[in-house]
């Protein structure tokens, strides 16, 4: 009965804060992308290709995506000609280092950890990009007919209707208007139609309630998760296996984090609870680095726009920065 009391204090402490800080980053989110609209930042990043690397961090930084749609904004901006060095920047922060990310290591480790983990994951990502526009392979990204064409769902559809008469076409697009239809078969002979555009704020906080409901199942499993770790798990069993400064189990940890297809809203509470128990910092980072940079289901869908080399490039770069960051965490805190 103690254990269970443990596992349940647990649970509500650390659900608890969790679901605040992601109902106000999504609120913060939506707002962000309903004012400051993707199509024109990726056009700016098509001017500024000197700078490309860093916009191209920011801009991942700034769009808390998951692996899903991180691909047809890449899309986007291979389609729009964006070299390939801002777009493997992007691919590189916007899973490791955007809002949501940052919001639940600093909940979770506090401000110190937070901010190295940001200085070091946006840094890579800056880095990774720079790097490989010195390389033979800055051309490995596909263009035109290379990148696999989704046809959009139309924006515009034919008003139903029961008569004979012509349909209307009614667009989402467009601005409010009201339509006139004469039918002629036994129907009303005037009916107005009027659509009204949700306004900004209204469209924010939609969007905002998708991503909180999206996002916060994982944050409640990985809280359960860590309760029961928190109140069952022996903690010899951690210290022996991921405890101490052994380097390898870094090596391990970032190594096995691509194949698990970590979710960070899961695995952040999870892992609290493991270094508590003696799990090492180092192996935690490395792990948290490796499993939400470079799953294994998000390099096959980097591969629909980036080449068998550039794919190649983005892995080794993840695993590179999970690496070096365990080893930073491991040694510096």
């Amino acid at each position: 009965m103690e254990k269970l009391t443990i596992a349940l204090d647990e649970f509500i402490h650390v659900g608890g804060a969790l679901v605040i800080v992601i109902a106000v980053v999504s609120i913060l989110t939506g707002f962000m992308r309903e004012y400051i609209p993707q199509d024109k930042l990726q056009k700016k990043l098509t001017k500024h290709e000197k700078w490309g690397p860093l916009f191209g961090a920011l801009f991942g930084m700034l769009t808390p995506f998951c692996s899903a749609s991180v691909v047809p904004v890449s899309m986007g901006m291979a389609t729009m000609g964006v070299s390939l060095g801002t777009v493997l920047s992007f691919l590189l922060s916007a899973p490791l280092c955007n809002f949501i990310v940052l919001a639940m290591v600093y909940a979770t480790f506090g401000f110190k950890i937070t901010a190295t983990y940001l200085a070091l994951t946006f840094s890579a990502a800056i880095f990774g990009g720079w790097l490989i526009t010195k390389t033979p392979w800055r051309n490995e990204i596909k263009r035109g007919e290379e990148l696999e064409k989704k046809n959009a769902p139309s924006c515009s559809a034919p008003a139903p209707t029961s008569c004979s008469a012509q349909p209307v076409a009614v667009s989402c697009c467009t601005e409010p208007t009201t339509a006139n239809v004469n039918t002629g078969c036994g129907c009303p002979d005037t009916s107005s139609v009027t659509m009204a555009e949700p306004t900004k704020t209204q469209n924010a906080l939609r969007f905002a309630l998708a991503l909180f409901k999206k996002i916060i199942p994982y944050v409640l499993i990985g809280a359960l998760i860590s309760g029961l770790s928190a109140a069952y798990l022996p903690s010899e069993l951690v210290e022996k296996y991921v405890g101490g400064d052994n380097m390898l189990s870094i090596v391990i940890a970032a190594v096995i984090g691509v194949p698990l297809y970590l979710r960070i809203e899961m695995a952040i509470p999870l892992l609290n609870i493991l270094i508590v128990k003696g799990m090492g910092l180092g192996p935690a980072m490395a792990l948290i680095i490796g499993g939400t940079g470079a799953s294994l289901p998000e390099i096959a869908l980097v591969s629909s726009v980036l080449k068998p080399k550039a794919v190649i490039a983005f892995v080794a770069l993840v695993l590179t920065t999970a690496i070096l960051g365990g080893v930073l965490f491991q040694y510096i805190f």
